[in-house]
């Protein structure tokens, strides 16, 4: 037994150097590529309107704000200035949502903000987003790299595609420190030890971005077309920041790697029904089941892996994928269900594969 993990951490390290090494190399040149035409274009955008300054910026080789969604997919979130007159209101109404109310006593004309505040004194994320998205539009006319970018229409998002090769979304989002949603109230749950009160201090410290995209819920409403005034005003929770703290320390991170590559290379599928969010957030939840340090040694790499794309199934067949600071969540909603099921069916013949014969990673 002992002799079989072992065989299979080493080809696992093995498909690391190999495999996901070299994924990570090419990523980080597509995204100094892609940063470089979205800092101009944003440039631009700036000098039309001020108060969106971008804040897209390279520290220690890895952009901030800056998210990879697949190898030719990010999404760049732009930090606006001056939440401070409204207050975060986060009612469980719309799951993964909530809104910013202007603060009683407080006279619109006081915010940075005041075209974009509703007449019931909401501050609108779709109103801020499609004065956002006129703005690109004509900067990306304007732009130096104009041959090779342009706005992707038949989208309330901005979204441009880059060389025909990339689509980036850029998202206005304020950040939120110092308070925590109550509708992630429940976390920690009391009686799992992982990961101990100084780390979740840390975590809740860390905060949480407001973003201005899509309701998680608007993606089935648009369907039929119809959508709340309250969900096109309301902003998106999204815990990048604290998700990424919680996954430091042990064979987390390259384990997080393994399974982006692995789902690259055979888990892109009719219907996208998986993205990589999924597997971060099934390796938050493996990190729960497991909560001792010694559980994420090197040596147990290959056990956390096959944990996660069991889980990963189980999750597939039942259709359903809370989010992991917001349970009630789910993000599976709105994906066909015939896709969850082929995912299902490739991620076990993949799971299957890996344990019966760790040499096969030298193929996958």
């Amino acid at each position: 037994m002992i002799a079989a993990q072992a065989k299979l951490v080493y080809q696992l390290n093995k498909y690391y150097t190999e495999r996901c090494q070299a994924r990570k190399a090419a990523i980080a040149k597509t995204i100094r590529e892609v940063c470089k035409v979205v800092s101009d274009v944003l440039k631009e955008v700036e000098v039309q309107e001020p108060r969106f300054i971008s804040s897209l910026s390279e520290i220690d080789a890895r952009y901030e704000g800056l998210e990879v969604i697949s190898p030719t997919e990010f999404e760049v979130v732009l930090y606006l200035n001056q939440m401070g007159v409204f207050n975060f209101v986060d009612d469980g109404s719309l799951p993964g949502c909530a809104v910013l109310k202007l603060s009683d006593g407080r006279k619109r004309s006081m915010s940075l903000w005041v075209e974009f505040i509703t007449a019931s004194g909401y501050l609108s994320a779709r109103k801020i987003r499609s004065r956002f998205q006129t703005l690109v539009a004509q900067a990306v006319d304007k732009c130096s790299y104009r041959d090779v970018v342009k706005m992707i229409a038949d989208t309330s998002e901005v979204k441009l595609r880059i060389r025909e090769r990339y689509v980036v979304q850029i998202t206005p989002a304020f950040k939120c420190t110092g308070i925590w949603p109550r509708s992630a109230a429940q976390w920690p749950m009391p009686h799992i030890p992982w990961p101990g009160p100084n780390r979740v201090a840390e975590v809740k410290a860390e905060g949480f971005n407001l973003l201005s995209k899509e309701c998680y819920s608007q993606e089935c409403y648009s369907l039929t077309g119809k959508q709340s005034s309250a969900e096109s005003d309301a902003w998106v929770l999204q815990f990048g920041e604290a998700e990424n703290r919680l996954l430091m320390g042990g064979c987390r991170n390259k384990c997080l790697s393994v399974l982006k590559t692995l789902r690259d290379r055979h888990l892109e599928l009719p219907g996208q029904p998986l993205n990589n969010y999924h597997m971060k957030t099934l390796l938050l939840y493996e990190c729960e089941k497991h909560p001792r340090e010694t559980d994420w040694d090197e040596a147990c790499l290959g056990d956390r892996l096959n944990g996660i794309l069991l889980q990963l199934i189980s999750c597939l067949q039942c259709r359903r994928c809370p989010h992991y600071f917001l349970p009630n969540l789910d993000l599976f909603q709105g994906k066909p269900h015939s896709a969850l099921e082929s995912a299902a069916k490739q991620t076990w013949r993949l799971a299957r594969e890996i344990l019966t014969n760790p040499k096969s990673l030298d193929k996958l």
